[in-house]
Order: C-alpha cells, then structure tokens, then sequence
C-alpha cells in the first residue's frame, strides 16, 4: 500500500467503537493495532481517542485526523479501481446505501437491469441494518443514499424526492381487501405487526394512528421489514409499510397492498442524496440519473393502481450538478 495500515487500524476503529472489534473485522491482533494508536498519538501529540469502559470515543483531534484519514483511503481506492481498470475495463464503482425494505424490494431488480446494460461498473450496496441512512453519506463511505424520513442536514444534498404513502400490507384473500381505499377503524381491530418503537417508518405509523380514539397494542414489533412480510405472508396478522417495500411480492401476488382512506393517510418522504461538497463520477452520474429514472417508473405503477397521489413525485435531475 502506498499508505500505512495504520490508516485503516484508525478508519475501523471509529467505525467499530472498540480495538477489540476492530482487530476481529481486520483480523489482526488487538496488541498491533493498539500499538499503532499509541505511536500515531505520540506523533500527533494529542489522544486520538477517549478510553472509556465499553469502548474507545474519537477526541476533538481524533474527530479531525479520521476525517483527513478517510479522505486519503478514498483518494486510494479510487487510484485503485483506476490501476485496475487498466487491466480490466472497469468503467468505475458505484458506492450506495440503502434501507433494508428497499434492498430487499425493488433495488435488486433496477441494479440487475442497470449491470445488464453496463457491465463494467461495479456496485457497492449495503443496507443501514436499522442504523441511520445518512452516516456512511456523511462519513464518505458511500458515495450516494436512498432512504426515507431524511432530515434536511447540512452537507447533505438532494439528488431526487418521492412521497411514498404508508398502507396496510394483508395476505391474499384477506377479508379486507376491496376495490378501494381501507378505512383505518376496521384495521386496528386485527391483529397488528409493525415497526419497531423508534424506527422512522414507526413515527410515521404513529402519526398515522393518532387519530383515532382506540388505544392500538401490536401483537409484535421488529425493525425488520422483511421479517414483518413474512409474517403477513403466514397469516399472523396485517401490517404497514410502504408499497415500495412490497412491490416484489405484490407483483407475485403473494401480498396485497392497500392504501388508507383519508384522513388518517400518511407520506413517507424518499429520498436520494450525496455528500454536499462531494462530486459524483462518472459512474456514480449516470447510475443516478437511471436509478431515478426507474424510481419515477415505479411510482407511475403505483399511481395507476391507486396506490400513490399524482402530487407523490416530486424529482430534482438538475440536483446531479450542484
């Protein structure tokens, strides 16, 4: 490498929050990589990090040198994945994070159709595993976000924008499955799975119950999506999501999505974004412009089956060149 390890000892460590973690994810021995911490500090003339009981804290100084740390990584890695396209025409990396109902949704299909057509760019994804979205975005890890409920925030940008209502996913057959809109009254009376406490899809669930004047008590909460349809699909009880989240399984008729009649109906804002300061590659440009391309594609599917508003997309293309 042209940089020491002891840039990636560091990088994991903040990442990780623990030497101990981080020696098992590098598979190194705790004593070397604390050795590194110790001589870099020397060095530096100041902590990098705050020893507490249950871990290690960046310090001021070490909030500094891990910011100068993974910007220097990136910069190599994609000298890397420049050497290596010399030898493998690789067109360059898209680096994406997403929410764990998306990746597990629609994204599969879009990315296997965007590889098809451009098959020498490489794609990173990983899910936020009910962590927030926006902190790989922020730290530089990823290059681009996709998640829902994001906050304006400085050194964020917007790259695209949808509102994506919430419904009641049943299992097919279910005897509250009508041509239109479910009145919330009759879908608290079942037996209900939804997000877990603290999650941003459940605030939204309990703006949207907090009209009604029935106290509403799940029978299980989780903070996985997938685990939630599942669920659905066994019969153990109703619950709600985003139609975004079940797209995949309602084409296979194996749930059916309904929307909530007004005026207990709520949004979920989608968004996809950067870094503010960060300029999008080639690569990351055109995956991008295609993505919110099938992004829009997907809400004129669901706003010919009712499921979506007219007013619900809300795009930005000209945010790719801020």
């Amino acid at each position: 490498m042209l940089h020491s390890r002891r840039l990636l000892y560091i990088n994991e460590i903040a990442r990780c929050g623990s030497i101990r973690k981080a020696a098992a994810r590098l598979n190194v021995a705790s004593s070397a990589i604390n050795r590194q911490i110790l001589a870099l500090e020397e060095e530096m003339g100041a902590p990098l990090f705050e020893r507490l009981p249950r871990g290690l804290r960046l310090t001021a100084a070490g909030e500094l040198c891990i910011e100068h740390i993974r910007e220097v990584l990136k910069n190599y890695e994609r000298l890397e994945g420049r050497i290596r396209s010399l030898k493998m025409q690789q067109a360059g990396k898209v680096r994406i994070v997403t929410t764990v109902g998306l990746a597990s949704g629609p994204l599969p299909e879009i990315i296997a159709r965007f590889l098809s057509e451009h098959p020498r760019v490489f794609i990173q994804l990983r899910n936020d595993a009910g962590s927030t979205t926006m902190a790989p975005v922020l730290s530089g890890e990823v290059d681009i976000g996709l998640g829902f409920n994001i906050p304006a925030t400085p050194g964020i940008r917007s790259l695209g924008n949808f509102d994506i209502p919430i419904g009641v996913v049943l299992p097919p057959g279910h005897p509250l499955i009508g041509p239109g809109p479910i009145n919330l009254a009759d879908v608290v009376e079942e037996r209900l799975l939804l997000a877990q406490p603290g999650t941003s899809l459940r605030d939204v669930i309990n703006l949207t119950l907090a009209r009604l004047s029935v106290q509403v008590e799940p029978v299980l909460e989780t903070n996985a999506s997938e685990m939630l349809k599942q669920l659905v699909k066994c019969g153990a009880g109703l619950t709600l999501l985003n139609p975004l989240d079940v797209i995949t399984e309602c084409r296979r008729g194996e749930l059916v999505f309904r929307s909530i009649a007004e005026p207990h109906s709520r949004h979920q804002p989608m968004k996809l974004f950067a870094r503010t300061r960060a300029p999008l590659d080639a690569a990351t440009s055109l995956f991008v412009e295609y993505l919110l391309a099938e992004l829009a594609g997907l809400v004129e599917e669901l706003q010919a089956k009712g499921h979506i508003s007219a007013a619900s997309e809300r795009r930005r293309p000209e945010a790719y060149f801020e």
